[in-house]
């Protein structure tokens, strides 16, 4: 574990990478560390054939950044299959080298949305332009791919192999049809060690070991079908017994490089790119949020170090949406209960997968509040502004605020100073702190004035309780001062402690005095 520390302010690039498969595992519908798991098989079959170093530092990488390009064209398989996350799941399973496979896909699952005579005729007219569009969609996510390595500082080698993420043996990959031993050897062992995780993981690994043998010379490379028989079952067997992070971690090649200060900087921003390619409603998102909040929390008078903290937080806040479908934040209705629920989910899995890096792990807590309250009707703690930071308060006043100004697929984007009165109206009625709202909106041109609101995320009538409180009324008498029952009144009572994270009257009566609540 003394590898994983944080050295200083850096992060070891591995971690990052280690991140961005988490997000691939999501974007796949797969537990997060599947990816992981397959790259330990790719190196592993690697070292027992004795393939050379360099083949192996190569089969690492681009083991865990097989599908980085994945959020490159999900919007594009959301609109031929609906859930792009389960699509991808079961073509995980398949033999893509199979066109009869591909094409029995095709017809069972495109255009979902489509029934009867009209579904048929739309498929149809979809099989003839097929392969133009497979082509295009396939050749997106390996350009995504390379760019994305390219950024990252991979090698010529890594590039090159990810260029052929979804060829095959047979040549009946895409997008460019690359053949046998044309492909990098590197990307040939991933390509087989990838596809045996989920068929072991999901079936067995007997029904691995047989779809090895059948896809031998299609979808395969013959001389690693047979390296790979060979060890099959003691790979199987290793990787049940071990934490398949510690594992990759161990195993990154040397020498490590460590992200820090600028460097950690640009490594994060192309994480915001990852994320927000997702959807062409989220294009640039995180960065404009990252760049509005770091600017709010100067205004605020922030140490040095929580502005930096907030800017890296707003840089990765939306990891969590790679595990949401594209037919849920494409859509131009309403969304449903359950869709909802999946959407809610979004900054817990942020949370989780930042606090996987011992150098990421800081910014877990300030990333997963972008969507809490100051009135606690926020998700996915329901986190009242006491129980938030005031960079976290920032955070989520510059999130709403940002996300105002960009189109949404059901409504156009909010002008400048539409994003700004509606903010402010948050603010006046308890969902965006006050405070907070102002330097927002301070740090993205608006007149600085007071926004005038509730403290702490408190209703109309929880101010009203709170000053009778603080002048010294009893429960019994706040109740028949407002016409409510003593139960309701101190239902109040207890409502606004926790918001504004106090047990007593008298902290309360100070609360009031500081926010001007008093007479």
């Amino acid at each position: 574990m003394a590898e994983q520390q944080v050295i200083a302010d850096g992060v070891r690039l591995g971690e990052l990478v280690a991140i961005f498969a988490l997000g691939q595992d999501n974007a796949f519908g797969q537990p997060l560390e599947s990816q992981m798991r397959s790259t330990l098989l790719a190196t592993w079959l690697a070292e027992s054939m004795g393939l050379p170093a360099d083949v192996r530092d190569v089969v690492y990488w681009i083991g865990q950044l097989r599908y980085i390009g994945c959020t490159g064209h999900a919007h594009e398989v959301a609109v031929l299959f609906g859930d792009e996350i389960e699509t991808r799941a079961r073509t995980l399973l398949y033999d893509a080298a199979s066109p009869a496979e591909v094409l029995r896909d095709v017809l069972g699952h495109a255009l979902p949305e489509r029934r009867g005579l009209s579904r048929i005729g739309a498929v149809l007219s979809l099989l003839a332009g097929g392969r133009k569009f497979a082509e295009m969609n396939f050749r997106t996510g390996c350009e995504v791919a390379d760019v994305i390595a390219g950024r990252l500082g991979m090698p010529q080698t890594v590039r090159e192999a990810l260029g052929c993420t979804f060829e095959r043996w047979n040549g009946k990959g895409q997008p460019n049809g690359v053949a046998g031993q044309q492909i990098p050897l590197g990307m040939r062992v991933v390509h087989l060690t990838h596809d045996m995780e989920v068929l072991a993981r999901l079936r067995s690994p007997a029904a691995a070991a047989l779809a090895a043998r059948r896809r031998s010379g299609s979808a395969y490379d013959p001389a690693l079908v047979t390296g790979f028989l060979g060890v099959a079952d003691e790979l199987f067997d290793r990787l049940g017994k071990l934490d398949p992070w510690d594992e990759v971690l161990a195993l990154e090649p040397a020498p490590h490089h460590v992200l820090r200060g600028e460097s950690l900087d640009a490594a994060l921003e192309i994480a915001a790119d990852f994320i927000d390619l997702k959807s062409p409603y989220t294009a640039g998102h995180s960065r404009g949020v990252a760049g509005l909040a770091a600017s709010a929390c100067q205004r605020a008078g922030l140490a040095q170090d929580e502005i930096l903290t907030a800017r890296r937080a707003g840089l990765v806040h939306d990891f969590g949406r790679t595990a949401v479908p594209n037919s849920i934040w494409d859509k131009p209705g309403s969304l449903t209960h359950a869709e909802s629920d999946r959407v809610q989910l979004h900054p817990l899995l942020t949370e989780q997968m930042l606090r996987r890096s011992p150098g990421l792990e800081q910014l877990k807590h300030l990333a997963a509040c972008h969507h809490e309250r100051a009135d606690g009707s926020g998700y996915a703690k329901g986190l009242t502004s006491s129980q938030m930071t005031p960079a976290a308060r920032i955070l989520a006043a510059a999130d709403r605020y940002h996300a105002m100004t960009e189109p949404r697929p059901h409504r156009p984007a909010l002008s400048p100073p539409a994003a700004a009165a509606e903010l402010r109206r948050m603010a006046t009625e308890g969902h965006v702190d006050p405070d907070a709202a102002g330097c927002v909106l301070a740090a993205a041109g608006h007149q600085a004035n007071p926004v005038k609101g509730r403290p702490a995320g408190l209703t109309a009538r929880e101010v009203e309780v709170l000053k009778l409180a603080a002048l010294g009324l009893t429960t019994r008498a706040i109740a028949q001062q407002l016409v409510i029952s003593p139960k309701t009144a101190d239902t109040h009572i207890q409502h606004i402690y926790t918001k504004i994270g106090v047990s007593t009257r008298g902290a309360a009566a100070l609360f009031a005095m500081q926010h001007d609540l008093l007479p």
